[in-house]
């Protein structure tokens, strides 16, 4: 149906920045929200960012003034802006959609995610 593709993860600093992408292809007829989840190791995954469709956003306070969402329609792609990262900001990194998505002549709703990407932040 729908296939979240993420990119830009990788090992940085504490202090630094790193920018995360994620593409959405397939059979799209409408994107809804979009937003990031992270998972740490021993720990269940949890919301850092969503975009609804007309740009509204919701941040976990955790993050809140340090990651930038945003969003191209156009691309259909989701970003991920992340500041003054923090070693406890070190997780895997998901991307969630959900929408419509075209299945034959029929729409469906969808609701899909990515498969991660590691973001590591050392002291």
């Amino acid at each position: 149906q729908v296939q979240l593709v993420e990119s830009g993860g990788g090992l940085v600093q504490a202090g630094g920045s790193l920018r995360l992408s994620c593409a959405a292809s397939g059979s799209i007829f409408r994107i809804n929200a979009m937003g990031w989840y992270r998972q740490a190791p021993g720990k269940q995954r949890e919301l850092v960012a969503t975009i609804a469709g007309g740009g509204s956003t919701n941040y976990a306070d955790s993050v809140k003034g340090r990651f930038t969402i945003s969003r191209d329609n156009a691309k259909n792609t989701v970003y991920l802006q992340m500041n003054r990262l923090k070693p406890e900001d070190t997780a895997v990194y998901y991307c969630n959609s959900d929408g419509y998505a075209r299945q034959g002549a029929v729409i469906v709703s969808y609701d899909d995610w990515g498969q991660g990407t590691q973001v590591t932040v050392s002291s």
